[in-house]
């Protein structure tokens, strides 16, 4: 017998057996019988209903580095879980094959998996948290919250990794069970929003803010940085203007380094001296923490101390050496180092 169907959260009626969906910014107005952006809601008899809910689609033990979260439990590490859909359509997408998995085809393949079989399989695999991630878990937060309050009970952290187009009603819905998050700042252009993901710029932004302002949820950024499409100074100099000055130098950014893939497989990878200016912009807008990923042998995957330039985290891809810091605090000068779960 096919499991039951999972009814959404944050959504209202409308008149016309309508519904509006309040999960993400597109605000979906839902048709009966048909589906949101994303593919994975869907408008019952007036009711709005997950389609995700029961379709799992990859679970992994990664390192919290592979998040990539680089100042929350470093060295630990986190039982990765996936279901279908995005609702965003990047063409450069890394994991097109399950997030755009609805688009392509009409079945959703996946399987149904228990909250207590997620938390148990964590707790077998000496995980400390679980993360929502691989696709877009705001699509799927009937899951995630479900889990997450378990792990909860069970001293388990909770993360996103996302990009970050949940409304701010979704950040609050996920504040009891939700610890940190990375999101994907894919730009700071709303026509590369708009042509290349599908979506606006402005509300990403806002949802930013209120993590940062307004919750304890930690935050880190990514940014993969496309060549032709996002490199330029003036970008890379806004993206990392605005996490200092209103995210907060505390946040830390990643930069990413491009692979071509899924509608831009002709593309090249970003050059390494893209990624050093793209580092000399963050440092130079008053960045505390800025690092470069997907690049071998960069140089700029350790932390250091913001005050007195001290290595006290010393990371090669995902392999780190025991930090070198005491209660969270710079060994040679006091200074905090940013961050949750350092013990």
């Amino acid at each position: 017998m096919p499991p039951a169907l999972k009814e959404a959260v944050l959504w209202e009626p409308l008149p016309g057996n309508l519904v509006q969906c309040r999960l993400c910014n597109f605000r979906c107005r839902i048709a009966e019988n048909a589906t949101g952006l994303c593919q994975v809601r869907r408008n019952i008899g007036g009711k709005l209903y997950s389609l995700s809910y029961h379709a799992v689609c990859a679970v992994a033990v990664d390192p919290i580095e592979k998040k990539p979260l680089f100042h929350f439990q470093p060295g630990s590490r986190s039982y990765s879980l996936a279901a279908v859909g995005c609702n965003f359509r990047c063409a450069f997408c890394q994991n097109w094959q399950i997030s755009q998995l609805p688009r392509l085809q009409d079945d959703l393949v996946g399987r149904s998996v228990a909250p207590p079989e997620v938390v148990e399989a964590a707790r077998r695999h000496r995980c400390r948290s679980i993360s929502y991630t691989y696709t877009e878990p705001t699509v799927f937060m009937e899951l995630a919250a479900e889990c997450g309050r378990l792990a909860r009970q069970e001293g388990l952290a909770n993360v996103f990794v996302s990009n970050g187009y949940l409304t701010i009603e979704a950040v609050d819905y996920a504040r009891d069970f939700l610890d940190a998050i990375n999101v994907d700042l894919k730009a700071f252009s709303d026509e590369f929003y708009r042509t290349i993901c599908q979506a606006r710029l402005a509300p990403l932004l806002d949802t930013l803010r209120h993590i940062a302002r307004q919750t304890d949820i930690w935050l880190e950024v990514t940014t993969l940085v496309v060549p032709g499409r996002n490199d330029s100074d003036d970008e890379l100099g806004q993206i990392a203007g605005f996490i200092a000055q209103e995210l907060g130098p505390q946040v830390p950014w990643h930069i990413s380094r491009f692979h071509p893939d899924y509608q831009i497989a002709d593309g090249q990878p970003t050059p390494a001296e893209t990624l050093e200016r793209a580092y000399d912009l963050g440092r130079r807008a008053g960045l505390h923490y800025v690092y470069v990923g997907n690049l071998a042998g960069c140089g700029h995957e350790s932390t250091h101390c913001h005050a007195c330039g001290r290595v006290l985290i010393d990371r090669v891809g995902y392999r780190i050496s025991p930090g070198d810091f005491h209660d969270g605090k710079c060994p040679g000068c006091g200074q905090p180092l940013a961050g949750r779960g350092f013990e």
